[in-house]
């Protein structure tokens, strides 16, 4: 009789960790679908930050061939300005 309940407590116990030890695993599996999941969201959301970065960096370039161009402008208006003292004093403060 009593190798008949000792039977059934390890039967009991195996079943019990059968189930603990199906859980776990599925457990785990959703996790990993989960990281994986976060990992294509943000390679999407970084996908999608490129061509934002592009159009922004187009505006400045235009904002900054602007200055550049100015610039140019001013210092060979002071370069040509050499001899009128009034008129490169004027060149000098555009620059």
């Amino acid at each position: 009789m009593t190798g008949a309940y000792l039977l059934i407590a390890v039967l009991l116990v195996l079943g019990g960790w059968l189930v603990y030890a199906y859980n776990r695993l599925v457990m785990l599996r959703n996790r990993a679908r989960e990281a994986l999941s976060d990992i294509d969201v943000q390679l999407k959301r970084r996908a999608n930050l490129i061509p934002n970065l592009v159009e922004t960096v187009k505006g400045y370039m235009q904002h900054e061939r602007g200055v550049l161009e100015g610039i140019t402008k001013a210092r060979a208006e002071v370069a040509s300005a050499k001899g009128n003292p009034l008129e490169r004093e004027q060149s000098e403060n555009v620059l």
